[in-house]
Parts: C-alpha cells; sequence; structure tokens
C-alpha cells in the first residue's frame, strides 16, 4: 500500500513538468509592445477570442492593435498562420474606413516584426492629430 501511495504521488508529482514539454509553443497568442510609438498587438490567432475593451459590440476577434492611453484601435478582421514564425493579417480602423494586410513575424520568443504590405497606412492618435506608423514596425512581448 506504501509502494502504491509513492508511486502515485510521485506520478502526479512529475505530471505537470511532463505536460509542459509536451505543449507546442503559442507565439500567435501574445500581448507585444511598441514603445517608441506606444502602440501594442493584442493577439490570439488560434482561437480568435480576443474582445477590444469598450468595444465589445465587434464580438470575438483574432485581435487587435491598440495605442495607449487611447481608445483608438485597429481590427483584425481575419488572421492566417502561415508557418510556426509568421502570419497574414487584415486591420481595418474602428471607424471601417480605411483597411490594410500586414504580416506579423516571430523573430524570437520576445521579438515580433509587424510589416504593412498593402492597403492603407497604420495611423494613430498622438496629440489630437494623425500619427503615421512606420511601415515595419518592432513589438517586444509583453505581460497583459
Amino acid at each position: 500500500m506504501r509502494k502504491l501511495l509513492f508511486i502515485l504521488s510521485t506520478i502526479v508529482a512529475v505530471l505537470p513538468t511532463v505536460a509542459q514539454d509536451v505543449q507546442s509553443p503559442t507565439p500567435f497568442r501574445a500581448y507585444i509592445y511598441n514603445n517608441e510609438y506606444e502602440v501594442y498587438l493584442k493577439i490570439n490567432l488560434y482561437d480568435e477570442d480576443v474582445e477590444v475593451p469598450g468595444q465589445e459590440l465587434y464580438g470575438a476577434l483574432p485581435g487587435y492593435l491598440g495605442k495607449k492611453h487611447n481608445s483608438f484601435c485597429w481590427v483584425i478582421t481575419a488572421a492566417k498562420i502561415n508557418n510556426s514564425k509568421m502570419a497574414t493579417l487584415s486591420l481595418i480602423n474602428d471607424y471601417g474606413s480605411e483597411d490594410l494586410t500586414a504580416t506579423l513575424t516571430v523573430k524570437n520568443d520576445s521579438t515580433y516584426i509587424l510589416k504593412q504590405e498593402k492597403g492603407s497606412t497604420l495611423k494613430v492618435p498622438k496629440n489630437s492629430k494623425w500619427q503615421k506608423l512606420p511601415k515595419i514596425l518592432e513589438f517586444k512581448r509583453q505581460k497583459e
């Protein structure tokens, strides 16, 4: 009986570490941030269950690009994971007046590159004006 309890407790103790090794990485479920432009991407391209705070009308989405201290956003309407390092995103601004296609590339565990491919230029509000974002933006993975 003691041996059985010992074996069961050992299995229970080891099981979580084994499960962590088996789980596949999820680079496209993240909160990533760009300090220079104070913009971020909140994404879950796997389950597409992200809601924009204060704009729940959109429902569950693959994600959105937001601006710190502002409710403006670019909504990701469609996402296709091309491979483990790259995804293609379709975005529209929250007015629905502009759209674009971009690629999101995982450089390493904490660095992502968003590249605008075609369509409108990403613009976000800054000091009551529109600030154009560069065609290529680097983001760092953050904790939410």
